[in-house]
């Protein structure tokens, strides 16, 4: 495969401090959907599986692709679970829940709804 080939699957990763910044001061996603009582603590939690573009090895998604967890949460999904979609059927969700959370935010904050 040639350089490019390589440039042609690249895809800019959208970066907004502003838009992490929204989703941390809402309540975690899963508040409504747990036993474990969420606090005021919440992180934007960046999909593993994006929405939109791409994530490759050591990488991160675009901004966009960000959800609220609270720090239980966001530690549950990483240090147990690792598989996101599995991670939201845990809690009887759909496997796209974050994808689709995570657009909803990203919409809401640029005032498409």
């Amino acid at each position: 495969m040639n350089s490019l080939m390589i440039k042609q699957f690249k895809t800019k990763r959208i970066k907004n401090k502003k838009f992490l910044e929204f989703v941390s001061k809402h309540e975690c996603c899963l508040s409504a959907h747990s036993s474990y009582p969420c606090h005021a603590n919440v992180q934007a939690h960046h999909l593993l599986k994006p929405y939109d573009g791409v994530r490759g090895m050591g990488m991160r998604a675009s901004d966009n692709n960000a959800v609220p967890l609270c720090y239980y949460h966001h530690a549950q999904l990483h240090d147990s679970h690792g598989n996101e979609d599995m991670f939201w059927e845990s809690f009887n969700l759909s496997a796209d829940y974050g994808r689709n959370v995570a657009k909803k935010y990203w919409e809401k904050f640029n005032g498409k709804n």
